[in-house]
Order: C-alpha cells, then sequence, then structure tokens
C-alpha cells in the first residue's frame, strides 16, 4: 500500500498546487474532488496529473440518490448528476468514484430540518438500491468503479443512509465487482463492533482505504470531526492489518476536513502527515 494525498485535506491548494505538492514531497497518488477538477478543466487536469506521474486514487464525489423518484424531478437530476461523475473519473483514470449516497428525503447536508421531509430510511435505501441498477452498468462501460461509503450514523440523516461496512457490502454484491466496491474510511467505521468481520467479508470488494482520525470532542460542525492520525481516538494498525489481510493493494489515502489544518501551511500538512503514516496507520 502506498500513501495518497486526498486533496481535501490541503483544501487552499489548487488542483497544479496539490499535484506539485505531492511531487514535492515524494508522494505517487492524489484523490481529487470534482469541484477542484472542474476549476482547472477536466481535460486539462488529467494531463496535468498524467505528465505528473501520479496515479487518481479517488474521485469525490458521487451519489446524492435519495431526493426522489429516479423517473423525473430531483432522481432523474441525481442520475444525471452521477453519470457525469462517471465520465469525469473516466477521463481521469481514477480507482474509483466515491458515493455518498445520500440522507433521508428532503434533507439538505448540514441544513436544519425543513417543515416537510421523508423519515423512511428504509425506503431512502431502497432508492440508492434502485440508482445502483441504472448506475452500476453505466460505470463498467466506462471501465469505472463505483465505491459505496458507509458514512459514521452522525450523519445518517443528510448524507448517507448507508452507516456500516455491512450495509454498503449488501448493496455492493448485487453487482459485479469490478462496477461495485465499498469505501474503508477510518473516521466512519471505527466504531463498529462488526468491521473486522465485514472487513474480511468485503475482500477484493474494498476499493478505497481512508484514513483519518476521530476528534473528541467534535467540534460544533461536525463534519470538521476529522483529525490527522494521532490526535484522536482510533486504533489504526489494527484496521491496517486487517484491510490488509483482506487483500487490499491499493492507495491509503488521507482525506481530512479541518479547518485548523485548512489554515495551515499545506507543505507543513502533508509533512506531518507522512511522518503520521509511518508512525500512527502503518505501526
Amino acid at each position: 500500500m502506498s500513501l495518497s494525498l486526498n486533496q481535501w485535506t490541503t483544501r487552499r491548494w489548487t488542483l497544479a498546487e496539490a499535484v506539485d505538492g505531492c511531487a514535492r514531497h515524494g508522494l505517487e497518488a492524489i484523490g481529487l474532488w470534482r469541484e477542484k477538477v472542474a476549476e482547472h478543466g477536466l481535460a486539462a487536469g488529467a494531463k496535468l496529473v498524467r505528465e505528473a506521474g501520479l496515479r487518481v486514487s479517488s474521485l469525490c464525489r458521487g451519489g446524492f440518490l435519495t431526493a426522489g423518484a429516479l423517473s423525473a424531478g430531483e432522481g432523474r437530476a441525481a442520475l444525471d448528476d452521477n453519470r457525469r461523475a462517471v465520465d469525469e473519473a473516466a477521463e481521469l483514470g481514477a480507482a474509483c468514484l466515491v458515493m455518498v449516497v445520500g440522507g433521508l428525503p428532503g434533507v439538505k447536508p448540514g441544513e436544519p430540518l425543513p417543515d416537510a421531509f421523508s423519515r423512511d430510511v428504509a425506503g431512502a435505501r431502497e432508492r440508492v438500491a434502485e440508482a445502483l441498477g441504472v448506475l452500476a452498468p453505466y460505470a463498467g462501460e466506462r471501465g469505472v468503479r463505483l465505491a459505496l461509503e458507509p458514512l459514521h450514523p452522525i450523519y445518517c440523516p443528510d448524507r448517507a443512509v448507508l452507516s456500516t461496512l455491512g450495509q454498503a457490502l449488501d448493496l455492493a454484491l448485487a453487482h459485479p465487482e469490478e462496477q461495485v466496491g465499498v469505501v474503508v474510511d477510518t473516521f466512519h467505521v471505527w466504531w463498529d463492533p462488526a468491521l473486522y468481520d465485514q472487513i474480511a467479508r468485503a475482500g477484493s470488494r474494498i476499493a478505497s482505504y481512508q484514513v483519518c482520525d476521530y476528534l473528541h470532542p467534535l467540534p460544533a460542525d461536525v463534519l470538521l470531526g476529522r483529525g490527522m492520525m494521532g490526535d484522536g481516538v482510533i486504533g489504526f494498525p489494527p484496521i491496517t492489518r486487517a484491510v490488509a489481510a483482506a487483500g487490499y493493494t491499493g492507495d491509503v489515502e488521507v482525506e481530512i476536513f479541518n479547518a485548523d489544518l485548512w489554515a495551515a501551511d499545506p507543505d507543513e500538512v502533508v509533512a506531518t502527515m507522512k511522518a503520521r503514516y509511518d508512525s500512527v496507520v502503518m505501526a
């Protein structure tokens, strides 16, 4: 396994600056975000990454598939956006397209509850399964692997009705392995008592291994509760060993949402990331 910088960890950097930073720090891979790629231009961004000799460990993100019926309105728009995301991942040669599947219909990420929304979490998961039935073949035809990412239960209302690795696997197993895999993100799954059994069950379905720490206490904005490895409560080596034992040989992507790190010198953040990868994640 090799270290990869998810570019949201150094959010201040443009795509060009992040690619240059990876090269200067001796990294072989980068995880990209669609917004940053769009700012640079898709074709130009793909060329930039290729010429730097970097792998694209993931593209973030597709998903948000729970808003409505797929035949009209928000549902159809979500499918269209996900098809574009698949096309972008294909152009970039990304190892996978990360799928954050969406929360309860009508609940917007990070916003107060609206007057009207659905509390039908089981129905929302059924919508995800239905959408995957459309998107998985589309991705497969373009050589792109969708990677279902379970998110910590605190994000179930507004970001992901998949909260455990087991739930993500249950959906992924309905599709060919090369079309749909899963993400193991330590921030989201470290607490799960079934984690190690599910990692073993996932095996070659693991499409991405992402690491960062879980801070305690969480900040007021829980989206920013991710920390540098070693600054929180997660014990990384057992998870890393389990992922390796399952057969994963891809990149280990550091993805951190943290206001203090975003305000810091990105080069210092990457240097610390490399040191903590060796001393904490791979210990």
